[in-house]
């Protein structure tokens, strides 16, 4: 296939106001399209709240100092795509603004302490109302968007605004965030010998459900079943309190249990895992989970969010399923190199 007919002198704006996990691997594969002309303006992935209000008055500001002119604007949904607009140079109101649903305010969970400020939500809609286009993760990602929407704006009271869910959906698309598989491809063959490896990589919060996950660990282990267990994924201070539990009850099991220094380390320690497992409360994709099935782990997964879209029933489990599902994958183990390659 020949090199594609791009005009390299279009210049295409991408505005990351979190960069980040999956947001961080998005634009890594942004910065790779075979664009005219890519310039990246992000911040840090720190105060994800601070970021959702004034993100946008920030880039906004630095348009406007620049004086420089693009020809296509791609913004992540924790971008206000309206005060954007609202605040920056007028050329924003004239060229096509794409806005990229990593997530959505509606759908992420809080803690059980916590109270849902709606206003985020809020955000993402003006958002979707003021960008041109819209891509979503997923369909589960778009359909609890616009769910989520509807539900709120029935507690308006006079502020009556009159929502048109057919509007967003006619200009919204799903499109998978692409993945990195490098690291898996090019990671070694795992030992052959030894008990197989329930895998976690997920981050260490609670919209992820330890609990579940270690519980069932917990009950396996009562009952003799021979299994090792490698946990990997970002922890911070306020990290819940299972892991350290875990880190003691199953000690003689434990492989690696820590966030991975590097991306090579990671793919190698994904390669030595038999199962991966997830016990999410919310998954808007599922980056993790395709990057350990890439690795050849067999997945486990909950019968709901976005996961089947992404695979076949076979590799999902129901409510109380978890604990059987389990000792049936690993007796199945690992993926076969084509099975896995299918799957991702």
């Amino acid at each position: 296939m020949g090199k594609p007919n791009i005009n390299e002198d279009l210049r295409l704006l991408v505005l990351e106001p979190y960069a980040g996990g999956s947001h961080a691997a998005w634009l890594k594969q942004i910065r790779r399209l075979p664009f005219g002309r890519i310039e990246v303006m992000e911040l840090p992935a720190r105060k994800w709240k601070w970021r959702m209000r004034l993100a946008a008055p920030h880039f906004a500001q630095e348009l406007r100092r620049s004086g420089e002119k693009f020809d296509r604007v791609l913004c992540s949904s924790m971008l206000d795509v309206a005060a954007l607009r609202g605040l920056g140079p007028a050329w924003l109101n004239d060229v096509p603004v794409l806005t990229y649903f990593h997530e959505n305010q509606f759908a992420y969970p809080v803690r059980a302490d916590d109270h849902r400020d709606v206003h985020f939500g809020l955000t993402n809609l003006t958002t979707a109302l003021a960008s041109d286009s819209l891509a979503f993760n997923s369909e589960h990602n778009l359909s609890s968007f616009l769910a989520g929407a509807a539900e709120a704006l029935r507690h308006s009271g006079e502020t009556h605004f009159e929502f048109n869910a057919e509007e967003i959906r006619s200009k919204a698309r799903v499109l998978g965030p692409g993945v990195d598989f490098t690291a898996m491809d090019a990671a070694p063959e795992p030992p052959r010998h030894g008990p197989p490896a329930i895998l976690w990589n997920h981050r260490w919060e609670h919209d992820k459900d330890p609990e579940t996950f270690f519980n069932a660990l917990f009950e396996l282990d009562a009952m003799g079943a021979s299994f090792n267990l490698i946990v990997m994924g970002q922890s911070h201070r306020d990290s819940p309190a299972v892991f350290a539990s875990a880190g003691q009850r199953l000690a003689g099991r434990i492989q690696r249990m820590g966030y991975a220094t590097s991306r090579s380390e990671y793919a190698i320690w994904l390669r030595r895992a038999a199962v991966v497992v997830s016990t999410a409360r919310h998954e808007f994709f599922g980056m993790s989970v395709m990057e350990a099935v890439r690795a050849g782990a067999r997945p486990l997964l909950p019968g709901r969010l976005s996961y089947p879209e992404l695979f076949p029933a076979k590799y999902l489990y129901g409510n109380d399923e978890l604990v059987p599902a389990l000792r049936d994958a690993l007796r199945a183990g690992r993926l076969r190199p084509h099975e896995s390659r299918r799957l991702t």
